[in-house]
This record gives C-alpha cells, structure tokens and sequence, in this order.
C-alpha cells in the first residue's frame, strides 16, 4: 500500500515536473517527493533539486520580520494606508448575504406583524427603507471607490516591502486606463467569491485565500484582465493556502490584545498585518516568475527594485 502511493506520488510529480511548475506542489509533496527519489537513485530528483532551488521557501517568522523592518520609519504613512484600506473594505461584502435567515425573519412577522397598528407599520418602513439606502450606498461605495484604494494600498505595501513609502500609491487606480479594469477585474473576484460562498463555508474559505492575490497582482499590471488575474493568483497559491491561512491565524495575540484595549488597538496592529501580507506577496510572485508561471513583462517590472527581490 505504502509502494503504491509512493509511486502513484512520484507519477503525478513528474508530470507536474515536466511542465516546470513545482509551485503547484504542497511543501509536504516536495519532502516526499524528495525522499522518493533519494530512496530510489531516481533521475528525476537532480531535476527536482535544480527546480527547487528556483524556489523561494518561506517562513511565517522569516516573512513577519521583514514586515517588522520594512515598517521601522514608516509605520505611521503605513497606519493611514491601513486605515483608509480597512474602510474601503468594511462596506457589503458579497459573502455576509449568505448568512440572512429568512425563516427567523418570517416568524419574526407572524409572532409580532398582527400587532403592529397602521403607524408602526410606516415607521418600521421608513426604517427599512433607509437601512436599504444606506446599504447600497456602502456597496455602491465599495464598487467604484473602494476597489481602487483597496488595490491602490495594496501597491503602497508592496513598495514598501521594496524599501519605498509613498502614500501617494492611494490614488494608483484612478489614473485613466486602469480604473475599468481594476473594477471589472476585482467584481469579477468578488462574484466568484460570492458564489463559492453560496455553497457552503470552507469551499468558500479556500478560494477566497486563491483569490487573494489578485488585488496585489493588479496594482502590478491594472490591465491584466480578469480571468488572468484569477488563474494567476490560483497558480501562486497553490500548495500555499495552509500557509497563509495559518500565517493569518498567528496575528490572533495580537488582535486579542487590540481588543483588550477597548479596540482601539485593533487598527494599530493593521499595518503589521498589510505589511506582513505585502511581503509575502514578494515571495510567490518572485516563485511565480522563476517557475514559469507568468514573467517580468507581464507583471510590468521593469525597474531595478521590481526586478530585484530583497534578499
């Protein structure tokens, strides 16, 4: 049994091997993979090796350390940058309308509906209605404003992880030939995430962490087009989701401890978190481009500091 898995491991590696994109292994594929080959004096572990060392491996303290240290003398541009992001992204958001339940609203009605006189009735109506435009306010909000500063921040926290601070980043999206495409890219993602979200939590956990990285790949190249994004955003997530979601989880201390201070300390731990985020966005896309999966071109780095990740 144990033969046949280990073989049936090595098939499916190889193909992905032939195809030059070991991003699409899991860290746990890549050890075994590893031991395979070296049990076996197998050929296609020298290619693996060479294949790997393309491969940028990453750490959760390696990752926050840099953030750590890309924040010294920045931090409070990078607190704005955070601020304005988080209430760019705190309006609807398609994946809470899947937690309404309309049986509670409906016995709600039947309890207490024949008791409301003619008065109560319009009142609760003037409620309603203005909750309604207040809510699509917030949506309409986040559609055409909020997207181009969410990706906007997320090109500020990417240059600052190249050793640039400029708040000015705010304002990327809105400049004449990127605005339709950052919307039309970034509703796309937001729908497909919506729709995973429909069919229950975890599936649409999982692709929210394969989408993650299209707002980071589109303040790269705004006109990448919808469909590239999200399919390169999947390949560079590949094998990485468990990271990244654990990555996440270890900022719970210190969101717990913004949340004793009467949350108010929540924001202040923000910046660390976009930071952090920013960092590892360095990580896949330089893993991305020396594996094949998308280029320098496409991604328009061109300069000496895109070109250059930190070492």
């Amino acid at each position: 049994m144990q033969r046949s898995y280990m073989e049936l491991l090595t098939r499916k590696l190889e193909r992905f091997m032939l195809k030059n994109k070991p991003a699409l292994f899991s860290r746990n594929h890549l050890k075994e993979f590893e031991k395979v080959c070296r049990i076996n004096h197998d050929y296609r572990f020298n290619k693996y090796i060479y294949l790997r060392g393309k491969i940028k491996m990453w750490t959760r303290d390696e990752i926050k350390s840099k953030a750590k240290d890309a924040l010294r003398g920045s931090y409070w541009s990078a607190f704005a940058v955070s601020l304005v992001i988080g209430i760019s992204t705190a309006g609807f958001n398609f994946r809470w309308s899947t937690s309404f339940n309309r049986n509670s609203t409906t016995n709600n009605y039947d309890d207490y509906g024949s008791s409301f006189s003619p008065e109560d009735t319009k009142i609760l109506l003037i409620g309603a209605l203005i909750v309604l435009a207040i809510f699509l306010l917030a949506l309409i909000f986040k559609v055409f404003v909020g997207y181009m500063l969410e990706v906007g921040g997320r090109k500020y926290f990417i240059r600052l992880a190249e050793g640039e601070s400029n708040m000015s980043y705010l304002g990327y999206c809105f400049k004449s030939g990127r605005y339709l495409s950052v919307l039309g890219t970034m509703l796309v993602r937001s729908i497909f995430t919506f729709l995973w979200f429909l069919l229950l939590i975890i599936p649409g956990i999982i692709k929210s962490y394969s989408y993650k990285m299209v707002p980071y790949i589109l303040a790269d190249n705004p006109s990448i087009g919808a469909m590239r994004a999200i399919e390169l955003s999947n390949n560079m997530t590949k094998g990485e989701k468990w990271n990244m979601f654990v990555l996440d989880l270890s900022f719970i201390g210190w969101y717990l401890l913004g949340f004793l201070a009467c949350c108010i300390g929540i924001i202040f731990v923000t910046p660390y978190f976009n930071a952090t985020q920013g960092e590892l966005y360095l990580v896949l896309r330089k893993n991305a481009i020396e594996t094949g999966l998308t280029s320098n071109a496409e991604l328009n780095l061109t300069s000496e500091i895109d070109l250059d990740f930190k070492k």
